[in-house]
């Protein structure tokens, strides 16, 4: 089972349009990707609401989690918008 650890660059986590760009990439895929940060509870990374209730901001670290085929090339992708600063 896949899987990626990335720290979110946004100053403002992954609220509004962060969030946005990621649920967009997510939904994108093959597969479902799920992201959570360590001991929560995992949420759809294509849901705005999941991703906003995660609460995580500059700095952390959320792990992100697919399965099946194109699980290693949907983490790639949501990872690289996690890893990015969308705050512009």
């Amino acid at each position: 089972m896949p899987e990626r650890r990335v720290i979110v660059a946004s100053g403002v986590g992954l609220h509004a349009r962060p969030a946005a760009l990621l649920a967009e990439t997510a939904k994108a895929q093959r597969v479902t990707v799920t992201i959570r940060k360590d001991g929560g509870d995992p949420v759809d990374a294509a849901s705005m609401l999941g991703l906003m209730t995660l609460g995580a901001m500059h700095g952390d670290e959320v792990v992100l989690w697919a399965e099946g085929d194109g699980a290693d090339e949907a983490l790639d992708a949501v990872a690289a918008v996690v890893a990015t600063d969308l705050d512009d």
